[in-house]
């Protein structure tokens, strides 16, 4: 088939988790491989490209603004709307018409060919087909997409899980996105080797359910209850094998479920030097009431003891998480208790976010559903209680070490900046005489602006990335 996409203006926009920015930059690449030119989402384009997010209700109206956003700045442009968004409403005749393409989840991959037969079409006068909605609820086969840049990044985000079986009562996302599937470790593999030859030192190991990478060919219980029955441990077994890469030098793992933090998976983790003393387990709440109601199958005695086992076994690690405040039959008792569990904990960051009702899911049809005044007066007192935890963490790397990947250069008032973060995470900025982006450069926390970020001073620079 002719390609008709050469020469033409793209502009994208991703909404929503990394997941979704990997499959956009995937995307990105392909296109930019058979011609498509790269705009700015706030230019005048041939073709504008929102992969969409439904995880709130919020993320909902933010992909139909984005999509209006587009069309409102070209009206003659091709409009694609892409991922859970779609996949969940945006079926034929439920959508408000201002997309011309909708691609659904695990349809991603066929942009590009969806793409050209969309102006094929155009350019022999035919009505090109609008909806490429996978209508398999179970989505479940593995869609392998892959960046293929050459541009050299030092930190990278790696796509090697789809789905969720988890079925908590207020997440649409496994309908959206489906079964468990997991990337073929070859794959990954040759992907990994294909970063560090770029120059890529950190990969950040991403996925829906991360915590359920190899098990999608595994037993129900096994599925469930996140461990082999051999005891094999599918996702370690990969991120070693990640780490005897030449040039990967650290690897960061994603949100990973608390329940895999056993005393086997900690130690064959803290085995791997390459990997990142910062975790981001998925509490939800601290409340062990609302937990249950949640489906979460784990309880706070549990998680507290996923976290001794991770500071047993990693120096000072940067524990991070996600918290929903305001879930249906929450009362005000089990909203405190939730926050003294977070303090207990000393949590490095928290994501916090006011419940959205989702259609379809148990938690929808809850009674004791609250209102939107004291969803958002709890996010409020939460969010105070984030940034004392996350400021008091931060602190105790004052006046230490920590190395540095310089991901880019900003300028401020005539003095140039790096930027880049530390194994845990902690966003550094520092003064320089030049650019050192690629560099690891060792630093010294002197100070903590009010947005987080820890103003330091250089020690050395390690080496380059070359």
């Amino acid at each position: 088939m002719e390609n008709h996409l050469y020469g033409k203006t793209i502009a994208y926009l991703t909404l929503g988790c990394k997941v979704n920015g990997y499959e956009t930059e995937a995307i990105r690449d392909t296109l930019k491989g058979i011609g498509m030119q790269e705009v700015s989402f706030r230019e005048k384009a041939d073709v504008y490209l929102v992969n969409t997010c439904t995880v709130t209700n919020i993320a909902d109206r933010k992909s139909r603004q984005m999509l209006h956003r587009a069309r409102k700045q070209n009206p003659e442009a091709v409009i694609v709307a892409e991922g859970c968004y779609v996949q969940e409403f945006c079926r034929e005749g439920e959508d408000d018409g201002t997309a011309d393409l909708y691609i659904g989840n695990r349809r991603k991959g066929e942009t590009a060919a969806i793409l050209n037969e969309w102006f094929t079409a155009k350019a022999a006068g035919t009505e090109p087909k609008h909806y490429y909605i996978n209508e398999d609820s179970g989505l479940t086969a593995y869609e392998e997409m892959k960046t293929v840049t050459s541009e050299t990044t030092s930190r990278a985000f790696m796509k090697i899980q789809d789905g969720c079986n988890q079925f908590c009562s207020y997440c649409i996302i496994p309908f959206a996105r489906g079964r468990i599937a997991s990337r073929k470790e070859s794959d990954v593999l040759a992907e990994a080797r294909l970063l560090a030859d770029s120059g890529c030192k950190e990969i950040v190991v991403s996925g829906i359910h991360l915590s359920s990478y190899g098990l999608d060919k595994r037993s129900v219980r096994e599925q469930s209850s996140l461990k082999t029955d051999d005891g094999s441990m599918p996702l370690i077994s990969l991120l070693g094998k990640m780490a005897e890469i030449p040039g990967i030098e650290r690897i960061r793992l994603g949100s990973l479920e608390p329940r895999i933090i056993a005393k086997e998976f900690v130690d064959a983790l803290s085995a791997i030097k390459e990997i990142c003393p910062h975790f981001h387990l998925s509490l939800q709440s601290g409340c062990a009431k609302t937990l249950s109601r949640m489906n979460r199958r784990y309880t706070p005695e549990e998680f507290t003891e996923a976290v001794r086992l991770l500071r047993e076994a990693f120096d000072n690690p940067a524990l991070t998480t996600d918290i929903i405040v305001g879930f249906p039959g929450e009362t005000e008792e089990d909203f405190m208790e939730s926050m003294a569990f977070a303090e207990k904990i000393g949590f490095a960051q928290i994501h916090v976010f006011p419940y959205s009702r989702r259609k379809g899911t148990v938690a929808d049809k809850m009674d004791g559903q609250l209102t939107e005044a004291v969803k958002h007066e709890r996010e409020v007192r939460f969010l105070e209680t984030e940034r004392k935890l996350r400021t008091a963490y931060y602190k105790g790397l004052l006046g230490k070490e920590a190395s540095v990947m310089v991901e880019d250069m900003t300028e401020e008032d005539g003095v140039m900046y790096a930027n880049g973060h530390c194994p845990r995470y902690g966003t550094y900025r520092f003064p320089a005489e030049h650019s050192l982006s690629g560099q690891v450069v060792t630093v010294i926390g002197e100070d903590i602006t009010t947005d987080g970020i820890i103003q330091a001073k250089t020690v050395a620079i390690s080496h380059k990335i070359e």
